[in-house]
């Protein structure tokens, strides 16, 4: 994954360019802004974020206004606007999960990673955020870890540890 930072110019290599002409193909003409959604995504998996500088590019691509890349990244939680760890560790907030300590292992993450919901850690490692609903509500409190989104569920303080630990060692023994 490459790493760009807010003000950085973006072009596009010919590969990926390559996959948005694939998407692109699946639609009439006259109708590609509905390949954005796609294109967003692989743009996401490409830089870890939606730069500015990114969305306008895939705006000229598409022939749209950049307002309304903009628009459709900013609606859909699943994009981020801000740079991100490497993994990203997205908990379940919602009722069912909090009332099994879903804000514990919130508050637990920001003490242990020692940064606050939406921060990246110095190493650039790891960030977190509380998402809506993951569909686990019988074994919560749950979190998936992106970019793979490997789902955890019946988390406790430790069994969060040790997520770190094996994560930590995922990149050691790369």
């Amino acid at each position: 994954m490459l790493r760009v930072t807010e003000t950085e110019h973006v072009d596009f290599s010919s590969e990926l360019l390559s996959k948005f002409g694939e998407i692109v193909k699946r639609y009439p003409e006259g109708k590609h802004k509905a390949a954005l959604l796609p294109i967003l995504h692989l743009v996401q998996a490409e830089y870890g974020w939606l730069s500015p500088a990114s969305m306008e590019r895939v705006a000229g691509y598409l022939d749209l206004k950049p307002i309304e890349v903009y628009e459709v990244a900013t609606f859909y939680t699943m994009f981020f606007l801000r740079p991100q760890g490497k993994y990203v560790l997205e908990v379940c907030r919602t009722g069912p999960c909090c009332l099994v300590g879903a804000e514990k292992i919130m508050e637990h993450l920001e003490n242990k990673l020692g940064v606050k919901e939406g921060e990246v850690t110095a190493d650039g490692q790891f960030s977190w955020r509380g998402v809506e609903c993951l569909a686990a509500c019988g074994m919560g409190p749950v979190l998936q870890i992106g970019p793979e989104y490997t789902f955890h569920e019946n988390l406790t303080s430790e069994s969060v540890d040790q997520l770190l630990v094996d994560l930590k060692n995922k990149d050691l023994s790369i």
